[in-house]
């Protein structure tokens, strides 16, 4: 069978490589060319037939069909005109064949490689150019989040930023302080009166009852009452008591007159203060007022130190010794505390400022 395709290649190259001139033997040909590609279609389906078949008659029986075809196919290039086969193939490019080596031009190899027969591998081709770029893709989906970082490092400190418009006057705020010895409140300070009142305290007898003194109003409110005392608290009324000759309030006839107080109010100012053995204030702030430092006599039960006003006033009718609570001036006792630059005996003074 390899005889016979080897055969047809002959016939075929042979065919390709015949160029006659005249028109009718180039239609001669052609017509050759169309049988032989026919023949070649038939001879591979023998093949694949014969590959198929397991008996031994049915094997040489299409040995025989395929040599009638072989023979059919050598009467073929009788229209070549006298042009011989193997003169056209001489000294030609041989390929291979189960049973031996045929010479053949370089385009007939291709033709008859391309018909399925065994032939040598040929060159590489040359390397294409290189193709245009493709379009760009999609975006992909988002990615899940990643893991929260370190916490990085706390940055400079930036510039100040531009101070803001001040804003409305409040009606809350300020200052609260009683004005001991008077009714009314500084007029130089910008402040108001709340109320004004009487002082009161614990009776300097009493072991008992508030340490404290305060200003009492005039007209006091009542809630759930039980007249009658009960012995429970008491609160006093308070008098100056200045009969030991060591009165600091010159001009003023003030002995066993009952003490008034006034309660005021300083809306610009928010904080106050109390100095003992002062007169005037620290920078910044504003007096209210200046006295004296009084409070319980030294061997009566304790209360408090309050700075009575300078020039004091007294409780109209309140002139009568009932005692009760009590101010005595306070006088500086050297030991501790330190003389100079404190006196021994002097009666100290003090002064209330707010700011």
């Amino acid at each position: 069978m390899a005889t016979v395709f080897c055969f047809l290649v002959v016939v075929l190259a042979g065919a390709q490589a015949f160029q006659p001139d005249d028109g009718d033997l180039r239609e001669n040909v052609r017509q050759l060319q169309q049988m032989m590609t026919s023949f070649v279609e038939d001879m591979n389906a023998l093949k694949m037939k014969m590959e198929m078949m397991d008996s031994v008659e049915e094997i040489k029986t299409l040995k025989l069909e395929m040599e009638d075809m072989r023979k059919t196919m050598a009467t073929a290039d009788v229209g070549l005109d006298g042009n011989d086969v193997d003169d056209v193939l001489k000294n030609k490019r041989q390929i291979s064949c189960e049973d031996g080596h045929i010479g053949l031009p370089e385009q007939t190899v291709t033709s008859a490689c391309t018909m399925g027969l065994q032939c040598p591998s040929g060159r590489d081709g040359r390397d294409g150019a290189p193709g245009r770029d493709g379009a760009a893709g999609r975006d992909g989906q988002p990615g899940p989040q990643g893991p929260i970082g370190p916490k990085g490092d706390i940055g400079p400190e930036g510039p100040p930023g531009e101070q803001g418009e001040r804003g409305a006057d409040g009606n809350g705020g300020g200052s609260v302080y009683i004005r001991w010895g008077r009714t009314t409140c500084p007029n130089d300070t910008d402040t108001s009166l709340i109320y004004d009142g009487i002082a009161g305290g614990t009776e300097f007898t009493h072991s008992g009852g508030g340490a404290n003194y305060v200003c009492l109003p005039k007209d006091p409110e009542w809630g759930v009452f039980t007249d009658g005392n009960q012995g429970s608290a008491y609160m006093q009324g308070v008098e100056y008591e200045l009969y030991l000759g060591n009165s600091p309030f010159q001009g003023a006839s003030v002995q066993d007159h009952d003490v008034p107080c006034a309660v005021c109010h300083v809306a610009s100012r928010g904080s106050k203060l109390m100095i003992p053995a002062r007169l005037s204030c620290p920078s910044g702030w504003t007096r209210e007022y200046k006295g004296y430092l009084m409070t319980e006599r030294y061997n009566h039960y304790r209360s408090e130190f309050v700075c009575v006003d300078g020039e004091p006033e007294t409780r109209p009718g309140g002139h009568v010794n009932h005692n009760g609570a009590l101010f005595y001036p306070v006088e500086a006792n050297c030991g501790a505390l330190p003389c100079p630059n404190y006196v021994q005996g002097r009666e100290l003074t003090c002064v209330v400022c707010t700011m």
